[in-house]
Order: structure tokens, then C-alpha cells, then sequence
């Protein structure tokens, strides 16, 4: 995300920056710690000048960052996959609601691989409230939870061993996984260390990504599927041109991913922002960002200027031996955001998306 990040902010700059000026980055590594999330914060809107911060990747980052921007009028865009149920005039959300992943991840499940979910992730808020989601969801058309397991962020590596043990003894269809970080790396590494078959049993997953299975090893993610608004082997000219300059800058092995893409495409949004306002007043550039379009590695997304968050195109992969993924299935064009699920009918597939969500071909 920080790559991705510096690496559009330099794009910006090549193409004459804001109306001949240049976007400067200063950023600090809070370390994943709440915390220091606030703290830096509250240092960069207050000591370095920033008024708008991009970044956060899990939720209680994010919450830790809204205290500050919000106290001190500043804007935030965050470019990760979240638990929805949210709103705030001093953000901007860029990566995917539960009606743009965890709704398609859902029906590809029970539709293609069984009825019976068990449900394993990290104790905190975004993995709780996806369960609570994604099991309304399997309940609501006939599925069943068979189990259900969650451990610390800093859980030791037998934690999972004993996870593992469990989801053997409940033999669900699927599990659907809300670990983040190393826990992702843990946990499906003693899945496959216990002899478990994705063929047979798949994890399934909103988080799981390319750098994921680069860290766990390719085989170990091999067969298991996630529910994505980008992949990094996608077909697409915007997404190949994008790939062949980022190759360029950092090398010809780069591995990219969902947050990778949000993170790029919402600098370019808030540029084209400040470009049309020659500001970086908040109260003068959030609304301007509202409604904003661009042509994304993803496709052509949209900032919705009823509740900030963004149009993407839902997809869903199946992890290959290479360590990229084979797309399953994709929608045909940009899903809404419906982060409260205001507009979900649980009795009827896709009463938020307002699109067609078909088989790749």
C-alpha cells in the first residue's frame, strides 16, 4: 500500500503535479499499533501539515486514525476491504463494502461448493463483523455454520495447529477465513501441513491476496479462493499498462493486490480533486472528490457522493500454483456501494449490487 501509494503520488508529479505544484509524501510506520496510529496522526495533521493521509489496513487502524482527522478536520482515504456500517465526512473508503464482496463470495459458495460454513479469523472488530454477515447470509439460503473458531492478533503458531484440529473434526464444505496479516500465513500453512484438500474443503476468504500467498508459499495457498475487487493477473488494458510502469520502478517480480490497487487509484482521485479546486482545504476538497470517476487497474470506478464510498467490480478468484489467481467468476460492471446494507434483501441474491454477476469466461 505504501509503494502503491508513493508510486502514484510520483505519477502525479511526472503529469505536472497540482496545477504545477508538487504533492510532497511524509509518512511514518505506527507498526500496526492503535495506538501509535493515533499519535502519528495527530503529528502529521498538527506538526508536518498534512490534511490528507492515506492509508490504515485493519479497522481498528482506521478508527484510530478517524479520532484524529475528525478533531482536527483532516481527510482520510482508506484503500482496504472493510466491515461497512460507517460513515464519516472526514473519509473517503476506496476498497470494497459487504455488498461488493462479501454478498458475491457468498452465492459463488453455496452455489458452487456446499452448505455447511465454519468460521475462523482474528479477534476484532471487521473479522467479528463479517461473520455476523457472511453467516446471515449462509443461514438466510439454506447453509449451516458448523463451527466457529477466533484467535489474538498475536496468537502462537500451535494456536492454529489446534484450529486446524477442530475444522477436521466439524468437516464443513468451507471455511471462511477473517485472518489478517500473519495470521493468514499461519493459519493456512497448518491447513496444508495437516493434509487438508482445497479441492475438498477450500478456504475461502475477503482478505487472503497474491502478497498473502507469496509469504505462505504458493502451494499452500494453491486451490483456496477470495473475493476481490482486483486481482493482480487480471485481463485489462488499464491493469497491464499500470503493471508494465510499476515493473518498471521496482522490478520485474512485483506482486500487487486489492489494497495495492485502492491505494493507487484514490491518490489520482484526490489529485484531480485538488487540480479542480487548487486546494487542499477539506471542506472545499472532500465534496469534490464526491463523484469523482477514474479508469482504475480494476475498471472505471466512481467516489458515490451519497456516502463516500466507491463503485468497484467484485470478482472472485481461485488461487493458482504461480501464486496469482484464476478468476471464477466477475461482475459485468461496477457494484454500487451499499456499506449499511440498507438495501439488502437477505431472501434474494444481489438486492445491493445492482449488476449482473456471471461466470468468467
Amino acid at each position: 500500500m505504501l509503494n502503491a501509494t508513493l508510486f502514484s503520488i510520483d505519477e502525479v508529479n511526472k503529469a505536472g503535479g497540482i496545477n504545477g505544484r508538487e504533492l510532497v509524501a511524509v509518512h511514518f510506520d505506527p507498526g500496526g499499533d492503535p495506538f501509535l496510529y493515533n499519535r502519528l496522526a495527530n503529528r502529521l495533521l498538527i506538526e508536518s501539515g498534512v490534511r490528507v493521509i492515506f492509508g490504515c489496513y485493519m479497522s481498528s487502524s482506521r478508527k484510530a486514525v478517524l479520532r484524529a482527522v475528525e478533531r482536527r478536520n483532516g481527510l482520510l482515504c482508506y484503500p482496504a476491504q472493510y466491515e461497512g456500517f460507517e460513515y464519516s465526512r472526514n473519509a473517503i473508503y476506496c476498497g470494497a463494502a459487504p455488498n461488493q464482496n462479501s454478498t458475491q463470495l457468498a452465492e459463488y459458495l453455496l452455489t458452487n461448493v456446499g452448505q455447511r460454513f465454519h468460521m475462523v479469523g482474528s479477534d476484532y472488530i471487521w473479522p467479528r463483523e463479517s461473520d455476523r454477515i457472511m453467516t446471515e447470509m449462509v443461514v438466510t439460503h439454506g447453509g449451516e455454520v458448523a463451527g466457529r473458531g477466533y484467535l489474538k492478533l498475536d496468537a502462537p503458531r500451535s494456536a492454529y495447529k489446534k484450529l486446524v484440529a477442530d475444522i477436521k473434526r466439524s468437516r464443513p464444505d468451507v471455511i471462511f477465513c477473517n485472518f489478517v496479516g500473519e495470521g493468514i500465513v499461519h493459519f493456512y500453512q497448518e491447513f496444508a501441513e495437516a493434509g487438508l484438500d482445497p479441492k475438498i474443503m477450500p478456504i475461502a476468504s475477503l482478505t487472503t491476496s497474491e502478497s498473502d500467498i507469496q509469504a505462505m508459499g504458493n502451494d499452500a495457498g494453491a486451490g483456496h479462493i477470495t473475493s476481490a475487487t482486483y486481482f493482480q493477473a487480471q485481463p485489462g488494458l488499464q491493469n497491464e499498462a499500470c503493471m508494465k510502469r510499476y515493473a518498471a520502478r521496482f522490478g520485474d517480480d512485483v506482486v500487487t493486490n486489492m489494497c495495492w490497487e485502492a491505494a493507487y487509484f484514490q491518490v489520482k482521485i484526490v489529485a484531480e480533486a485538488m487540480r479542480k479546486t487548487n486546494t487542499d482545504e477539506i471542506d472545499i476538497l472532500r465534496p469534490a472528490v464526491l463523484g469523482i470517476e477514474f479508469d482504475a487497474p480494476q475498471g472505471r470506478v466512481r467516489i458515490d457522493p451519497d456516502n463516500a464510498h466507491t463503485h468497484v467490480w467484485p470478482k472472485i478468484g481461485r488461487a493458482r500454483t504461480d501464486g496469482q489467481f484464476e478468476i471464477l467468476s466477475a461482475s459485468e460492471a461496477a457494484v454500487r456501494p451499499d456499506p449499511y446494507l440498507a438495501n439488502y434483501d437477505p431472501n434474494e441474491w444481489g438486492g445491493a449490487t445492482d449488476n449482473t454477476f456471471e461466470l468468467a469466461r
